[in-house]
């Protein structure tokens, strides 16, 4: 019987150090998730810097403005860059009395009775749309929704504001503008987040929706509810639309159309425009000061509110 030999299979070929390492090295990286070149690095903070400069720039010209006299004015031709000769004489004028100060407290009326108002109104609606067994909720939800598409227009809303008798009234101011549908999707993705046990167990305890709402949904919300708040009172500051169309009364018109009056020179009150003939005082310097009295309650609530931002709209805008 012949035996048959059996061949062994050739070994395979052996690998080079390199190529086993490579084997198992991680795979390259996309462009963007490299580590960032000296040149970007340098790149990023000149474009910064220059985003800072085009902001702080306006704003330092317009308070250095506001604080110079009318001969540092005069010898720089209009705006101030450098500050000389300083004084605080435009906003001593502003807020000694008359149509500007009468202003301020109008459009702080207006601000703190409007803002809260709109949020009473929103957080209502965003939770009774965020109860899924609420009666009617998604009727009321696409009809909302519709509202952000399709508007009535501006004659028949001065129309109905007209036959309401709210012409040269502060509701005209509030009631037009008081709910943005934007606002209370916003919070409504945000409540339909919280946890349903937290609700179930309430309502085991013997807890109404209103007591939920105050005592659950309300701090567990708090980011979202501060930023919304702050998107309310901005708009109700900043508002000059209203008061234009419906507002008659010079003496009830808000900062906002004071310093459009001002800007446009149409018209300086009284007892600034005295200073200004006296030569005491600069029509350019009281815009100025204005301007920074339209600018300062914004500037000083956003960096308290700065950080609820990313909380709170990134989290209601993905829920839900």
């Amino acid at each position: 019987m012949t035996q048959r030999v059996l061949e062994r299979p050739a070994p395979p070929p052996a690998r080079s150090t390199a190529a086993r390492r490579s084997r198992w090295a991680a795979p390259a990286r996309p462009v963007w998730g490299e580590p960032p070149t000296r040149a970007g690095l340098t790149a990023k903070a000149a474009l910064l810097a220059a985003a800072c400069l085009a902001v702080l720039v306006p704003l330092w010209i317009v308070v250095v403005t506001s604080l110079s006299s009318k001969r540092a004015i005069t010898e720089a031709g209009g705006l101030v860059i450098i500050p000389r000769d300083l004084t605080l004489i435009a906003y001593r004028e502003l807020l000694s009395g008359g149509q500007v100060t009468r202003a301020v407290l109008v459009s702080l009326g207006v601000t703190l009775a409007g803002t809260l108002f709109s949020m009473t109104v929103s957080v209502l609606a965003a939770y009774g749309l965020s109860r899924p067994g609420s009666l009617g909720h998604r009727a009321l939800l696409f009809t909302l929704m519709g509202t952000m598409f399709f508007g009535a227009g501006l004659i028949p809303t001065y129309l109905l504001v007209q036959s309401l008798g709210l012409t040269d009234t502060y509701l005209a101011l509030i009631l037009p503008s008081a709910v943005s549908v934007f606002n209370i999707l916003v919070l409504r993705a945000f409540f339909m987040g919280i946890s349903p046990e937290l609700v179930d167990s309430a309502r085991i305890d013997g807890a109404g929706d209103l007591r939920i709402l105050w005592t659950i949904v309300m701090p567990l919300s708090r980011a979202v509810i501060a930023v919304i708040t702050l998107f309310y009172a901005v708009g109700y500051w900043s508002a000059w639309f209203n008061a234009s169309i419906y507002l008659n009364d010079q003496n009830m018109m808000p900062l906002q159309n004071v310093l459009i009056q001002l800007a446009q020179k149409q018209e300086i009150p009284v007892g600034l425009g005295q200073a200004v003939k006296a030569g005491n005082l600069s029509g350019l310097a009281v815009q100025m000061a204005v301007m920074v009295l339209a600018l300062l309650p914004v500037a000083v609530l956003s960096p308290f509110v700065q950080k609820h931002f990313k909380k709170g709209m990134l989290t209601g805008a993905v829920k839900g």
